[in-house]
């Protein structure tokens, strides 16, 4: 049996006080959770990117 890839893919991650928010590319939340436990870091809350607006998005 074929092994399937899993993407997931650590983008950067934000420090706020006491806090951070890491940000990543993946196929779902699950991939997202077993990163983090791999990692050693918690994943308390995801939330799925619907839409991005930056500054090239604002042109359009």
């Amino acid at each position: 049996m074929k092994e399937q890839k899993k993407n997931v893919q650590w983008e950067h991650t934000y420090v706020a006080d006491n806090k951070t928010f890491c940000i990543y590319i993946a196929d779902n939340e699950d991939l997202v959770r077993e990163h983090a436990d791999l990692s050693g870091f918690p994943a308390t809350v995801i939330t799925q990117i619907k839409h991005m607006i930056d500054p090239v998005t604002a042109e359009a």
